[in-house]
């Protein structure tokens, strides 16, 4: 069998490099998630090493800390972090919001933010925790759920996630009603064996690992039957198609991101074993861009999302050293319970709890 061609980073992080100073044409309907894309770019930069090797300035990570925490408002309902203006502030920035302002703190936006600044290895010295738990208690529905904004927005098992996920960066459970939290999640699981966004929708990939994580950040992974989990695990196997890569619900077509989603949820459920790890990663490399980048499937533009996504699945699958060419397709570990680069976790579980006084 012959080796995979190789896994170009180097080009990946080029992509994403060029997407944090300006995105083109065919990517600006993601412009309003701001703090979402810088983290799939810094994460990729993460993954790929180029923080470590020495390829980042300094100057450019110093930009990225100081507009990242430009982001973090304070208002009625706490602190948290908006999606921002992309890498520049029109007019005077302000770190105030109220229940009549067009960008609120957004608790997605502030998960990818907190790890954001954990990749680019911030000491969180201006980090309001107290307002954060207090953001998150705003956020809380009488159902469990997490709206995305103190004032309303979406509420799903994806906010639900961050919300558990930010909960155990601060290693501060206070800001969360988890057992009203994971009731809901429980209420989002389909008859198939994986979770819709909201009760009775159809299950998804991304939805599925969003349940499973929190589930596991809060502790809860004994609340889930050997029934349940063998059921997960199943409709998660079936997800792998033909061509390798997974989909994220029945009777789709396979899509890189959903490597990472299906992949990570079956790591979580200690299922590691039931990837078809070759043909997964022939799915990744046809889909890799020859001028860098990873696209959703072959052919396809790529943005920052499907790449890092597609990344962070290569790190926690990578091809033995008899398939791989030149060992480019180790990357750096993956803690998938945060989707986040294991060191970078480490750096997080250090620096983002509250520290004692001196």
């Amino acid at each position: 069998m012959d080796s995979l061609p190789p896994l170009n980073t180097g080009a990946h992080a080029a992509h994403c490099n060029r997407c944090l100073l300006g995105l083109p044409s065919t990517q600006v309907d993601i412009d309003p998630h701001k703090l979402a894309l810088v983290f799939y770019c810094l994460g990729s930069l993460d993954l790929t090493g180029q923080f470590e090797n020495g390829s980042t300035a300094a100057s450019n990570k110093e930009a990225w800390r100081r507009w990242i925490w430009e982001q973090q408002i304070q208002g009625p309902c706490g602190t948290g972090f908006r999606p921002g203006n992309y890498m520049t502030t029109d007019g005077e920035p302000t770190n105030l919001y109220s229940e009549s302002s067009q960008d609120p703190p957004h608790v997605i936006l502030t998960y990818t933010a907190l790890l954001s600044l954990a990749i680019l290895r911030d000491d969180f010295s201006q980090l309001d925790r107290k307002g954060i738990i207090k953001f998150l208690q705003a956020c809380q529905n009488e159902d469990g759920s997490f709206s995305s904004e103190p004032y309303g927005g979406d509420a799903d098992v994806r906010t639900t996630y961050c919300a558990f996920a930010i909960s155990c960066m601060l290693d501060d459970w206070s800001g969360v009603r988890i057992e009203p939290a994971l009731r809901f999640i429980a209420s989002c699981r389909s008859y198939e064996g994986g979770y819709g966004q909201i009760p009775f929708a159809e299950a998804g990939g991304g939805p599925t690992y969003c349940a499973l994580a929190a589930i596991f950040l809060a502790g809860k992974g004994s609340s889930l039957t050997d029934d349940e989990k063998r059921q997960t695990i199943r409709w998660l196997t079936q997800n792998q198609v033909s061509s390798g890569g997974y989909r994220g619900r029945t009777n789709k077509e396979g899509d890189a991101c959903y490597s990472f989603w299906c992949g990570a949820s079956l790591t979580i459920l200690d299922a590691r074993e039931f990837v078809s790890e070759r043909s997964f990663s022939e799915f990744l490399s046809s889909c890799q861009f020859k001028f860098g980048g990873i696209s959703k499937a072959p052919k396809e533009h790529p943005d920052p999302y499907h790449t890092y996504l597609s990344l962070a699945a290569i790190a926690m699958f990578p091809p033995s050293a008899n398939d791989s060419a030149e060992g480019s397709w180790r990357l750096q570990p993956l803690d998938p319970l945060l989707n986040a680069n294991e060191a970078t976790s480490s750096w997080v579980r250090k620096y983002i709890p509250s520290r004692p006084s001196a």
